[in-house]
């Protein structure tokens, strides 16, 4: 009998500041795949199309691929699958997208991508994986963790990766469940029947989920042009002046707790918030961020707490707890004020969210 599913993925906006590929949080902005699964239609064992459809619906789906082996979502499952033993989906699949996160705008479209794919590949393969498994295979697409463990997680993220090669975290087999056990055996089994496979090294990042005050929004203010993450970090400095880098670490260590007050601290945060790591190399890169960054604070913007890049840019985000349309309209203005006719944006609210990726049987 056909089964159907609903996952719904966050956008996410990494770094916040100076927590540069560390910190990250999830946003009412999603990403969401209807899957219709036909477990009741024959099963072609070398289908080209892996047996799976893909289907776009809605804004922001311009250029995305319907090549399974192209597009991230199914590109992604596809992967997963190969590592627990399935050469193409198991029944002929038919995804429905929708996807409301802008592409290329630094709220993580392509990490809630790869996180659908994850889950997607979860529920086909009934591979019963853990949360942190989900997080490894995440980490061997899209390398990073800010954006994809607060997709996966929900809310206030941290994160670390641990060194891959050493497979330090590996756990002995008698300390795995059952379900754990029979993970390992599947990975285990597509490795030995296909050399090229890449099974994901065990626990590669751990996440830990931060306090963060319900009283804050985020104010999204989303250029439209967008701006490859590649070409974004291509701009920063192999190496760090020492003391930039204890700039940082000074403000990620206050950052994480001064969001989690009940009573959020304006100009403890709006100071926690800067960073000399990332925003600095990026400025020329998006029109008007130096005054952005420089003009606007808790005395002049009411409700302000803080003003940041969004991941990779070139979204600015803006965290307070209210006078909202204000703190937006102004922010707006610098762009409306840039050479060249200036630069149109888009304006999104959005809740800071608790629940990151879910997956639902429809009825």
């Amino acid at each position: 009998m056909p089964v159907k599913y609903e996952i719904n993925v966050p956008a996410t906006s990494a770094n916040i500041g100076p927590g540069y590929d560390v910190l990250g949080l999830s946003l009412s902005l999603y990403l969401t795949v209807n899957v219709h699964i036909d477990n009741d239609a024959p099963t072609d064992g070398d289908a080209a199309n892996y047996n799976i459809t893909i289907l776009y619906e809605g804004e922001n789906s311009d250029g995305l691929s319907l090549d399974p082996r192209k597009n991230l979502i199914t590109d992604t499952a596809i992967y997963v699958l190969a590592c627990n033993g399935f050469k193409q989906f198991p029944y002929p699949t038919t995804l429905r997208v929708n996807n409301r996160i802008p592409l290329g705008r630094g709220l993580g479209s392509s990490g809630a991508a790869v996180v659908a794919g994850v889950v997607l590949a979860d529920i086909v393969g009934s591979l019963r994986m853990s949360q942190q498994r989900m997080l490894d295979y995440c980490l061997m697409i899209e390398h990073h963790p800010d954006n994809v463990a607060a997709a996966l997680l929900g809310g206030f993220v941290a994160n670390y990766v641990v060194d891959r090669d050493s497979n330090q975290a590996r756990r002995p087999a008698e300390s795995l469940s059952d379900t754990e056990r029979m993970q390992r055996d599947r990975e285990e089994k597509a490795a030995a029947t296909d050399s090229a496979i890449a099974i994901p090294p065990e626990n590669i990042s751990q996440s830990v989920r931060l306090g963060c005050s319900p009283k804050i929004k985020a104010v999204a203010i989303i250029p439209q042009f967008e701006l490859a993450t590649s070409k974004a970090r291509a701009v920063l400095p192999e190496k760090y002046a020492p003391n930039d880098v204890v700039f940082n670490l000074q403000r990620l260590s206050i950052l994480t707790t001064a969001l989690g007050s009940d009573t959020p601290n304006p100009w403890l945060i709006y100071g926690a918030m800067a960073d000399k790591v990332h925003q600095p190399y990026r400025m020329h890169l998006i029109p008007g961020l130096p005054e952005i960054l420089t003009t606007f604070n808790p005395d002049n913007t009411p409700g302000l707490l803080g003003i940041c890049l969004s991941g990779a840019g070139p979204t600015i985000l803006a965290l307070a707890v209210s006078n909202f349309e204000e703190i937006a309209a102004k922010i707006q203005s610098v762009f409306t004020r840039q050479p060249n006719g200036g630069v149109a944006t888009e304006y999104k609210l959005l809740e800071i969210v608790g629940d990151g990726a879910t997956c639902v049987q429809k009825s």
